[in-house]
């Protein structure tokens, strides 16, 4: 009786020393800087709804490149929430900072305000440890209640350290470019009266001024 109680009492005390020891998860985020409070109306809203992730990186673990044709899903190291909320986030604060605008995508508005309509979607998002992050995403501006539209490409391609500190980082700076081209995107869409890019038909039944064609902003080559 003894011996089995010792044993019970080992195997149980193993079993907590393996627990004590597993290695805990680390959580990461692409947070955001705080965007400057201003008392002052915004002179137009933005609307940045959820963005489109492929599914192979749609989960909370980082899941790396470990070659062009194989990946690996790290259980310790976790975002926070899941790729497509981080970068949405991130990519929200980011352009209401550069445009001095309110994300306004699920909360009612004004009429009266212009709104600019951003979509996203992420077709690359891959963490090379050690050597790079890249964010590979087409994305279009509308201007809500016009036919004006911008659609393009941006491939963000930043270079990063050792360390998965340094690949979120990484991947924070990719963020950040592609928010400053859609930040040009809407600025240019902006600019363009709806009247000289509706291609809806006048009241008379003739057809309006073709859209306008606007070119994409030229985005900072990646570093090398």
């Amino acid at each position: 009786m003894r011996s089995g109680a010792f044993l019970m009492t080992a195997a149980a005390l193993s079993i907590l020393a393996g627990c004590a020891s597993s290695p805990s998860s680390r959580f990461y985020t692409l947070g955001g800087e705080a965007p400057s409070v201003s008392t002052m109306p915004a002179s137009f809203y933005i609307e940045v709804p959820p963005v489109d992730m492929p599914q192979q990186v749609a989960k909370n673990q980082l899941v790396v490149q470990t070659s062009a044709a194989q990946v690996q899903v790290l259980e310790e190291e976790r975002w926070a929430s899941l790729p497509a909320d981080e970068v949405r986030r991130a990519l929200s604060s980011d352009l209401t900072r550069q445009l001095g605008a309110i994300d306004v995508y699920g909360t009612p508005r004004p009429d009266s305000v212009a709104v600019y309509r951003v979509k996203v979607n992420v077709q690359r998002f891959e963490s090379w440890p050690g050597a790079r992050a890249v964010i590979d995403a087409v994305w279009s501006v509308r201007a809500a209640g016009s036919q004006t539209v911008l659609t393009c490409r941006t491939v963000a391609q930043q270079p990063v350290g050792a360390g998965y500190d340094a690949l979120v980082a990484g991947h924070r700076k990719a963020v950040d470019q592609l928010a400053a081209e859609i930040s040009a995107g809407v600025r240019a869409v902006s600019s363009v009266p709806v009247a000289a890019v509706s291609a809806s038909k006048t009241a008379d039944g003739a057809k309006a001024r073709p859209a306008a064609v606007l070119p994409c902003p030229v985005g900072k080559a990646a570093a090398s």
